[in-house]
């Protein structure tokens, strides 16, 4: 007994030993100065914002713009409300740089609805729409859009980029597939990229290549879904509804269209890429839109069955985690979808005066590309810097038209990007196109 217990107090004592060795450690190794990172370890470029590579980009190209005398047609100034005319610098000028596609921003009703609105509801809703921020607006301007759309339901969002990038971004994942049109917009990009599916595009408008792609890469994946715009607005062209309607259904996969500059310009009475084509909405699956453009408001939304929007309504975190878009907004997009339907003669005028711009342009020999002149028309010079003087030197005469430049677009694809309102006028366009050719 006594040998077991010297054996133990022992075992104890070296327990105690190791214990205080290892705290001493500790303290020792704590009460040490930290190695300083030396100062060259780390490149300037790692750490400073002046060094990351599109501000020198920009800086790159703001100077070479300075030392060809091109002033940046960029962030420029509009002191009222911008539609076929403009007032910037104090002066008047023709403007082909607006959605206001059916002039319905700023239209006396629209803005006495807002006003309504604002002074009912006030600037904000303060919350996010599933905690504290419904208002009866909401479900209004949903249902008006799901009846202008002819499906189940409808869900707006406070920004149409973060429709897509949250609508594709929560219901593709891992294991699916996301197809598109290599000119989709950035928004349907990044809504994919935040996905984690895989993304693969196809040459624009080239639906051969697209069903190509279905053949070879349908059965590697679960969900996989083709997004393509109603309306291109770098090119002003659009795709074949009916034919993506026949593949989606061969393939048994999803069709998402985004008709941000298609809603209110396409189609007899400006519903759309489906009236257009003559094709059942239900036949697409997801259909996107936004509120900023022929609807004179901000934000975008998702249209389809109700499975599809409830779905999206209470988990997509673009919707969900952010505030509702304000009742004035609401009121306003609300109030343009009464107009449109009251007043089909704006989108017969648009239809019109783009149908009048594209011919005489044709006439003068300007490249439209594929342009079918509704709404939006390209014209191209095939150098960023001619696009840029050419349209320094248009608003010195008083045109406001925007470059499109390198990276945007290729090199020789570089232009003119031509939007127009329901009322531009004839004169109008032949003083905008004869003062082009002259300067060209």
């Amino acid at each position: 007994m006594v040998a077991k217990k010297l054996t133990s107090d022992l075992k104890q004592k070296l327990i105690q030993q190791a214990l205080q060795r290892k705290l001493k450690h500790v303290e020792t190794d704590a009460a040490k100065p930290l190695v300083a990172i030396e100062k060259t370890a780390v490149p300037d470029k790692f750490y400073r914002f002046d060094q990351h590579p599109g501000y020198i980009q920009m800086q790159i190209m703001n100077k070479g713009a300075e030392q060809l005398g091109v002033k940046s047609p960029f962030f420029r100034v509009h002191e009222g409300i911008a539609g076929a005319t403009t007032i910037i610098n104090n002066r008047e000028l023709i403007n082909f740089a607006s959605y206001n596609y059916l002039g319905l921003s700023g239209h006396p009703e629209v803005n006495q609805a807002a006003t309504e609105a604002l002074e009912r509801y006030g600037t904000s809703v303060s919350a996010s729409r599933i905690v504290a921020g419904e208002r009866p607006i909401h479900q209004q301007l949903e249902q008006a859009l799901a009846k202008a759309y002819g499906v189940e339901d409808a869900v707006v969002y406070v920004s149409g980029h973060a429709t897509n990038v949250s609508t594709l971004g929560y219901l593709f994942g891992a294991k699916d597939l996301i197809i598109h049109d290599e000119y989709t917009h950035n928004s349907a990009i990044v809504g994919a990229q935040l996905s984690g599916a895989r993304r693969l595009s196809f040459p624009h408008n080239n639906l051969a290549a697209l069903e190509q792609l279905l053949q070879e890469k349908r059965h590697q994946f679960e969900r996989v879904v083709i997004v393509v715009e109603g309306l291109y607005s770098m090119d002003g062209d659009f795709p074949d509804l009916k034919r993506l309607v026949e593949l989606k259904r061969q393939y048994r996969v999803f069709l998402m269209v985004d008709e941000a500059h298609s809603f209110g310009v396409l189609g007899k009475t400006g519903k759309g890429l489906r009236e257009l084509s003559q094709v059942p909405a239900a036949d697409v699956d997801i259909w996107m839109g936004t509120l900023s453009k022929a609807l004179s408001g901000c934000g975008g939304f998702i249209a389809g069955e109700s499975a599809l929007v409830e779905n999206l309504r209470h988990l997509s975190p673009g919707f969900l985690y952010s505030v509702g878009i304000p009742a004035p907004i609401a009121a306003a997009a609300i109030k343009s979808l009464e107009i449109m339907e009251r007043e089909p003669s704006r989108v017969d005028r648009l239809h019109s005066i783009s149908d009048y711009f594209i011919h005489k342009a044709k006439a003068l020999k300007l490249n439209i590309g594929e342009s079918k002149g509704i709404a939006i028309i390209p014209i191209t010079l095939g150098s960023s810097v001619k696009a840029a003087q050419i349209s320094s030197a248009l608003f010195d005469q008083g045109i406001n038209v925007q470059p499109i430049l390198y990276p945007a677009v290729p090199e020789k694809s570089a232009r003119l990007r031509f939007f127009l309102s329901c009322e531009h006028t004839q004169e109008q366009v032949d003083t905008t196109l004869d003062t082009l050719v002259t300067l060209l």
